[in-house]
């Protein structure tokens, strides 16, 4: 793992700057609207932005990608977030912030978009697996240490925009000075969703409503926690266990799915997503309690991807893996960007526990399917079930890493 880790540095440097940099930028947003009077609605508006601009760039930045080089595209893509980052800072208005997190969106699109051609296109055969776990490492790490930006606001409002800025721009330093050669991305076709559903009904249904769940927390969850009367150093330590109890809990489940029906596993996270969401919509209050149970929901909710996936790939030959990952992260994305919404009119409904609701809700729906499921058919036996392997919830891009993937002609040029 060390070697291959070495061979991408550059890169795995890059992406942790950047999520370090941009990773609390959708609890910032929300934190500062909410401050501000702002509606649920609004802040769910803010945040359905962002996704829909990643939707829509992991689906158009590959042809600009093909046209000026990677190297090019990323300095444009980091330059333009840098950008609309300072511009946050410039002057507070939802309509903006809108417009400001769809060109948030696009950037970050684009940039994944670049980083995991490159890194797909580095990674051997033997390595991909090595690669895959340093880059989920570098980016959920850098995510669950940006929350503490949040921090900088008592020192002067405008700071952690500052902050986030510098990071963001500091990131293209690595890629503009690397030595590693970038070939064009690969035209990726997802499978149609159709085909995605008669082959896997959970996995297409599943990785859709884990899509409106953590969009609408990420939205929103800050909001929550802040209503409850955290501060902004809690909101961040409440923001920050949730990602890293997602990192702790998806390893163990998934060597559970490679060993049992993984239908059964998954109805069982969704289970506890649920019963986290339930808890987490009824306590009141800050307290060891709320920071338990979200760690739990990070936990258990952010395994359901990666485990829908698998559950997929169970059903398909090798060469048709990388278009049915891609396919699931795009509808995980199509539901992130639904999610927002409905967690802000169900909190302006019944109040800040109407976001677990909703979260609790569509965990719920994803139980009951499941459980049908595994009335309808059965089960895919031990022996030909694949590996579990962790998976990012980034772009289409990311599905090529997958070690289950096809293998590919190896001519890279060494760094």
């Amino acid at each position: 793992m060390l070697s291959a880790m070495l061979s991408v540095r550059s890169l795995l440097l890059a992406i942790f700057m950047l999520m370090a940099g941009s990773g609390f930028l959708a609890t910032l947003t929300s934190v500062r609207l909410e401050r501000a009077g702002s509606s649920a609605l609004f802040i769910g508006v803010v945040g359905t932005a962002y996704f829909l601009g990643l939707v829509i760039g992991s689906l158009r930045v590959s042809r600009l990608i093909r046209r000026v080089g990677h190297i090019r595209a990323f300095a444009a893509f980091v330059s333009l977030f840098s950008a609309s980052t300072l511009t946050y800072a410039i002057h507070q208005d939802p309509v903006l912030w809108a417009g400001l997190r769809f060109v948030d969106g696009l950037c970050v699109a684009g940039v994944f978009v670049c980083l995991e051609s490159w890194l797909n296109e580095r990674a051997e055969a033997r390595s991909r697996g090595s690669v895959l776990a340093s880059y989920m490492i570098a980016l959920y790490a850098g995510q669950a240490i940006g929350q503490f930006l949040l921090n900088l606001s008592e020192t002067k409002p405008s700071m952690p925009f500052l902050v986030a800025s510098i990071l963001i721009s500091l990131a293209a330093i690595p890629v503009v000075l690397t030595r590693i050669s970038a070939p064009p991305p690969d035209e990726g076709t997802p499978l149609s969703i159709r085909r995605l559903y008669a082959t896997s009904p959970l996995g297409i249904v599943g990785a859709t409503l884990t899509g409106v769940m953590l969009g609408a927390f990420y939205a929103l969850g800050a909001v929550h926690v802040r209503r409850l009367g955290m501060d902004l150093s809690e909101t961040a330590l409440f923001m920050s266990i949730v990602i890293l109890g997602g990192i702790a809990l998806q390893w163990p489940l998934g060597r559970l799915s490679d060993r049992f029906d993984r239908r059964r596993v998954i109805v069982v996270a969704f289970g506890g997503a649920l019963a986290a969401s339930i808890a987490l919509a009824l306590i009141d209050g800050p307290g060891p309690l709320l920071l338990t149970f979200g760690a739990l929901f990070g936990g258990l909710s952010f395994a359901l991807y990666p485990l829908c996936v698998a559950h997929t790939n169970d059903h398909l030959a090798p060469e048709e893996r990388v278009a049915a990952s891609g396919g699931l992260v795009l509808l995980y994305s199509i539901g992130a960007a639904m999610g927002p919404l409905a967690g802000a009119m169900a909190m302006t409904l019944i109040g800040p526990s109407g976001l677990f609701a909703v979260i609790g809700a569509c965990a719920g729906m994803a139980l009951a399917f499941g459980a049908w499921r595994q009335l309808r058919g059965l089960p895919v036996p031990a022996e030909l079930q694949q590996s579990y392997q962790v998976l990012p919830r980034t772009t289409p891009m990311a599905a090529a890493l997958d070690p289950l993937a096809s293998d590919r002609a190896d001519s890279r040029e060494k760094p």
